[in-house]
């Protein structure tokens, strides 16, 4: 059986009331439940958590699927002190050491993670249109979001040791939203990752 690590980054903050990615984390959840053969753990990082809790349920799963919106191009605040918080605190449990050995000190960098064998997914939600992304002449130069925005959270996730099985983003979620087409799109992702 199959253990699965949801982690709802949305939150609460001015104008944004999460409520996007609560469903999302919602409709994972329940497409997980639906297929069957998982166990499944969940994080709603704005109701709270334990530190330690969250290292053990890392460690524990399998798959980590991450859910959170962007904020100003970059992780909500809260997600960001998650992060930092259980990442920090995993030392010897999430990973050993950041790979380095005395014997070549400038090398291997990143590598002393120890959830190899271990997969991550990443779903953001942004006001930005996809052809922010992918028109030239536009903000992001042509850069998609794994590449550019989102770059050193995959690098973070391989720091631990883990693969990235795939990422989805929501686009132009506030002004033009395709939110059923958009879910449509990412369990068609989770089929092929999952269905046997």
């Amino acid at each position: 059986m199959d253990k699965i690590l949801v982690i709802n980054a949305g939150q609460k903050f001015m104008n944004n009331g999460g409520t996007l990615n609560n469903a999302v984390a919602d409709f994972t959840i329940n497409y997980f439940k639906n297929l069957g053969g998982f166990d499944i753990k969940y994080t709603h990082i704005e109701e709270g958590y334990d530190i330690e809790d969250e290292i053990s349920k890392m460690v524990w799963a399998d798959i980590i699927i991450y859910h959170t919106p962007i904020w100003w191009f970059s992780l909500p605040f809260g997600f960001k002190k998650y992060l930092d918080e259980v990442l920090t605190s995993g030392s010897g449990k999430i990973y050993a050491s950041d790979g380095r050995h005395r014997t070549a000190p400038k090398l291997n960098y990143g590598t002393g993670g120890l959830l190899k064998g271990k997969k991550y997914i990443l779903t953001t939600t942004w006001n930005a249109p996809e052809e922010a992304f992918t028109t030239e002449g536009e903000i992001f130069q042509q850069t998609n979001v794994d590449n550019g925005v989102m770059f050193g959270f995959h690098k973070m996730n391989l720091f631990i040791g883990l693969e990235n099985a795939f990422s989805f983003h929501f686009y132009d979620v506030l002004k033009d939203p395709k939110i059923e087409d958009d879910l449509k799109d990412y369990q068609v992702k989770l089929d092929h990752q999952f269905k046997k």
